[in-house]
């Protein structure tokens, strides 16, 4: 398609070049027109003309392009909600019918890896408002999300202790971009403290610390740590937006980011979040 789109462009400049010089020709050859400010004057006005078309001849087809994959990419998602909600209220009727233990966890672990599935879900629906820049801000108490966020995790991460200390925290902000960017926080935390299973999560004066005891990251990891889904561990999984995302969203918001580290001790991310 954008080969195509370049060799479109092309033709259209040599068109529209030789247009120019010929209408130039014309101006100075039979017309005779020898006033030089006229001259180019008519010039500026035949490039002007000509960039306004092969912008147009340029941006056309990449917008219907880009027009076509949103509505794709909607259509697609509205086609996911339907069988994930379909799974899930099916979980839920078959869990009061079972009560042998085995069972019970059997069907947990299912509800869990469906409910990760309704997260990429609205991840995905999430990116898609942010192109379409339809986001929506409102009053959020950070501490009853991060409780929410961390209540989601703990189905996954049985083994994993969460030591919490949130302070009650209102804020007014992007609820599910903030969502996404906690959850990769945690999931991170969690991924690479490899050998104590151990978070601390504070929330106090619009700052919060997500701090693990894990493999830490050294000096010339944390100058690449922020590029779109770094891991310092190619064995080790990626996991939703990245801490790419997690910065651009910060910047966009305001929200100071800061980054602590030490390799075999653990690593330390700050949230600043401006006050209201």
């Amino acid at each position: 398609m954008f080969r195509n789109l370049r060799i479109i462009i092309f033709i259209y400049y040599m068109i529209t070049a030789i247009s120019i010089l010929t209408i130039l020709y014309y101006f100075v050859t039979v017309i005779q027109i020898q006033n030089t400010s006229l001259l180019l004057f008519i010039l500026f006005i035949l490039v002007a003309f000509a960039g306004i078309i092969i912008a147009k001849l340029s941006i056309d087809p990449l917008f219907e392009h880009v027009t076509n994959l949103q509505n794709l990419s909607k259509e697609t998602l509205h086609e996911l909600n339907l069988p994930i909600s379909t799974i899930m209220a099916n979980i839920h009727m078959l869990k009061k019918n079972l009560h042998n233990d085995k069972d019970l966890k059997r069907i947990a672990r299912i509800e869990s890896a469906c409910e990760m599935l309704r997260q990429r879900y609205n991840e995905l629906d999430y990116m898609i408002k942010l192109q379409s820049s339809s986001v929506k801000y409102e009053t959020i108490y950070l501490d009853e999300l991060i409780r929410e966020r961390i209540d989601f995790f703990k189905q996954i991460f049985p083994n994993v202790e969460f030591n919490l200390s949130l302070t009650p925290t209102q804020i007014n902000n992007d609820k599910v971009g903030l969502s996404k960017v906690i959850d990769n926080l945690i999931d991170n935390a969690v991924k690479y403290s490899l050998y104590i299973h151990k978070i601390d999560i504070k929330l106090q004066n619009f700052t919060l610390h997500v701090n693990d005891y894990g493999c830490g990251i050294d000096e010339v990891e944390l100058l690449k740590i922020f590029d779109d889904y770094y891991q310092s561990n190619e064995n080790m999984r990626g996991f939703g937006i990245g801490l790419g995302m997690v910065k651009r969203f910060c910047d966009a918001n305001k929200i100071v980011l800061k980054l602590k580290s030490k390799p075999d001790v653990g690593t330390t991310v700050i949230l600043k979040f401006k006050e209201n």
